[in-house]
């Protein structure tokens, strides 16, 4: 009888287990549009604005990808894939993620204009894995 109760409670602390560690789905979302600032003829600052509501109480961090779709004064139009990461902490729902970057042909030579940013993916992660995962 001990061998058996001994079985279910292994049986029963594993699926316990399971259970804690399985883990929550955690979502969010941009407030608005990203907004660009022009620092210079060929620098930007790409702000993005993060709801963390579905963090939940231990925060979240992950990366926006994004498109830039830009032309300089000459004509010249590209199409750039960028990056950004983020962190919600446990005490906040909003949090700000600002990206610095270039867009030129020939290291400031040129104005150049950003016509269009576009959201590729939003990533999340639990908090609670990036503090394992530095340690």
């Amino acid at each position: 009888m001990k061998m058996f109760s001994l079985s279910l409670a292994a049986a029963l602390a594993l699926s316990a287990a399971a259970t804690i560690a399985a883990p929550a789905s955690r979502s969010v979302s941009l407030t608005q549009d990203p907004v660009v600032m022009r620092l210079n003829k060929d620098e930007f600052r790409i702000a993005f604005g993060i709801n963390g509501e579905g963090c939940g109480h231990a925060g979240c961090s992950g990366m926006i990808r994004y498109r830039v779709n830009w032309k300089t004064a000459d004509g010249t139009q590209r199409s750039e894939t960028k990056h950004v990461n983020y962190t919600v902490s446990p005490l906040a729902s909003r949090t700000i993620a600002v990206d610095r970057q270039y867009f030129d042909t020939a290291e400031g030579q040129h104005t150049t204009d950003i016509v269009k940013v576009t959201i590729d993916e939003i990533t999340v992660r639990d908090a609670l894995d990036l503090r394992t995962a530095k340690n």
